[in-house]
Order: structure tokens, then sequence, then C-alpha cells
């Protein structure tokens, strides 16, 4: 299984994403200055896989934090690093989970403090690798056999602690005995699809073929596509789900051509404090990831540029929400909350 995040030696180790698929690099964080910065640079990226890195962030803070004014410290640390990318609420789900531990233990020795923010962290990571495991058995009997998944983006081991969410239903499916094969789209403009998804398929030897993300609807048109199944970065009370910007317009041309549209994410993902959609933050990057390819300018200088990471996706288009709970389907507002309580 690809190692995505690790803590070895009191130190914060990760893949760099960014180097993918060329290099093979992981990248040692000694502070939780430097987790913040690989959560914003997009070193280690995908809402489970972020929850992680910023569950570690913290413990790694308070593990090099002095004794004086702890709590003051512990804040700093918290806010630094929910200050990194806003859409993903699994980066303030666990933020939240630690402070809760830190609070628990709050006028015990430090080294005890230290200690079970450590262990904290590291339950973190493992389990999101078995609920990851959870929501691919629930989703592989929704996957035809002998057909083709499309999906969107990375939502792989990757983009969690391991095994992946999308891509996990996709490995259960195949672990199932079904013969299916993966569409990916190239996911633009940070490629994630191209760079990430065939990369960690080919790994598992599961067949992939790579399409730019404009063939979407030519292919869903075609008959081949069984199903789309992709991730998610925030899930709406009343279903709505944010993921990677495009995401959208694939729901909607699954829709229009009969193919269901499947969402997997962990129950962490859901935000039913949100009523819709429209409340959930849209995190804006820079213009160079639109206007450059690796480096190489592709657009003419003084190029005005848009480049929200994510879009949302109502869920009228959403066929069904798979999650290490169990599958919720519309009305979203009364099977979600049923899979929380």
């Amino acid at each position: 299984m690809i190692e995505t995040i690790q803590w070895i030696d009191g130190a914060v180790v990760m893949i760099d994403q960014r180097r993918l698929p060329l290099e093979e690099k992981y990248v040692t964080c000694r502070s939780f200055q430097e987790v913040a910065t690989a959560i914003r640079d997009m070193t280690i990226r995908g809402a489970p896989a972020i929850g992680v890195a910023a569950a570690m962030g913290v413990a790694l803070g308070v593990l090099r934090a002095s004794e004086t004014n702890l709590d003051a410290q512990m804040e700093e640390i918290c806010a630094t690093l929910a200050g990194t990318r806003p859409t993903a609420v699994n980066l303030f789900w666990a933020i939240g989970r630690m402070k809760r531990v830190y609070a628990s233990v709050a006028g015990q020795p430090i080294g005890e403090i230290r200690r079970r923010l450590v262990e904290e962290a590291l339950l973190v990571r493992e389990e999101d690798i078995a609920i990851c495991r959870a929501i691919g058995r629930n989703g592989a009997s929704l996957v035809p056999d002998g057909k083709t998944v499309l999906t969107h983006c990375n939502a792989g081991a990757l983009a969690t602690a391991g095994y992946g969410t999308a891509l996990g239903v996709v490995r259960a499916a195949v672990e199932a005995g079904k013969r299916i094969d993966v569409f990916a789209d190239e996911t633009r403009p940070f490629l994630q699809g191209a760079r990430l998804t065939v990369w960690e398929l080919q790994q598992d030897s599961i067949p992939t073929t790579l399409i730019t993300d404009n063939m979407a609807g030519h292919f869903l048109k075609s008959g081949r596509i069984g199903c789309v199944v992709v991730g998610a970065d925030r899930i709406a009370a009343n279903g709505d789900v944010a993921n990677k910007v495009g995401t959208y317009s694939v729901a909607v041309l699954a829709k229009e051509n009969g193919v269901p549209f499947f969402v997997a994410a962990p129950v962490s993902t859901l935000d039913l404090s949100l009523a819709s959609g429209d409340a959930i933050p849209i995190e804006q990057r820079a213009a160079d990831e639109v206007t450059h390819v690796f480096g190489t300018r592709i657009a003419p200088e003084g190029t005005v540029v848009e480049n929200p990471a994510f879009d949302v996706t109502p869920a009228r288009y959403v066929t069904a929400i798979v999650t290490e709970k169990g599958v919720a389907r519309a009305p979203y507002e009364e099977s979600l909350k049923k899979l929380v309580s």
C-alpha cells in the first residue's frame, strides 16, 4: 500500500505529490509550520489526508512547544494549520478532535500531554485506513461488472492515509472479482488525475485509461461507462457535494446520459451545519497553476485568470453517497443525519 503520510522518529513524513509520477520523493516535516506549508502547497492533498496531516501537525507542534504558555502555543498551532485550505472540512474536523484531546489532559504533566496527542494523531491515521476499506466494501456492490468506472481528480490512497475513497471502491470491486477498468479525467489545472490516479492504479495493475476533462461527455454518451465514482472535500446537509473543480460538469453529463454518479467519502467529510452547498467556502488558488504547466508558461503575459479549486455538485445529480457507515440516498437531509447519528 502507498504510504501517503507517516509518523517516524518524532517527525511527519509524507510522499511529495507534486513530484509524482516522475519522482517518488518523501518530505520530512519537523515543525507544525512545515506541515502547514506542505498542506498549502499541495505536497499533501486530498481531504482525508489533509485531516491526518493536520492531526499530526498539532501533535508535532506540541511536541516541540515549550512548557510555558502552552495554551497560547496550542492556539497558534491550530490557527496556523486551519488557515491553510478552507474547503476540506476534514482539516477542521481533525483540528477539533485534537483540541478536545488537549482539553481532556489539561493540567497534566507536559510529557503526558505530548504522549496523548501523538497517540491520537496516530489513531486518526489508522482509523482513516480502516474507514477507507469500509467505504470500499460498502461501495463495491454499486459498481457494474464488466463496465468502465469514470473518476475525476484523485480520491485514492494518495488522498487518504491509504487505500482511498473513490479508488477504494474501485479496489474493493476488483478484489470482489469484478471485471472493471477505469477512465481517469486528467483534472486540470493541477492534473491530479493524470499524475496521481493513473500512477496509483498502475501500481495495483488495474487497467486505466487517461482522458482529457472535455472527453468525459463523449464517453458517458457511448454506453461504455457503468458509473462515475468521485471523492468529496465537504458535503452539506442537503447532499450538495464540494469536490475538485470539474466534478459538477461530470455529474451533469452523467445525469443526462443515465449513468449513476456516486460520491465516496468518510462521515468526517459531512458538514451538517451547512444547509446547502451555497455556504461551502471555495478556495481560490494562484493564477500560475493555470497559466503555467510544470513551470512553463502556456498563456500570454498579463492573462486574467480565475482559479477556483473546487465546485459544488447539487444533490439532485448525486445517485448515492457511500460512507464507512453505509450508503445514503435522497432525501439526503434524512439519510445523512441518520448516518451521523
